[in-house]
């Protein structure tokens, strides 16, 4: 599947990385006075449940936490893949 002459799934993995890298960012620098506004975010998902079989306890669940600096990433990664 291509995305004019690019490939889908490197856009996928510039897009992951721009999120986890953004986060880290957004989350190291948001304790600091001047940049508390990247770490302000939500979180969302499906709320976990639990399993126990006696033998055997699953967890299952799915959380998001994205944050300012996670979309400035995202955008980024967006910018560096049309330009690659």
């Amino acid at each position: 599947m291509a995305l004019r002459g690019k490939n889908f799934w490197t856009l996928i993995l510039f897009l992951l990385a721009g999120i986890v890298v953004g986060g880290f960012i957004g989350d190291w620098l948001g304790q600091y006075d001047f940049f508390y506004w990247l770490a302000y975010g939500k979180t969302f998902g499906i709320p976990t449940v639990t399993l126990n079989l006696s033998v055997i306890q699953l967890t299952f669940g799915f959380q998001i936490s994205i944050n300012i600096a996670s979309i400035i990433g995202m955008c980024l990664a967006i910018f560096v893949h049309r330009k690659v």
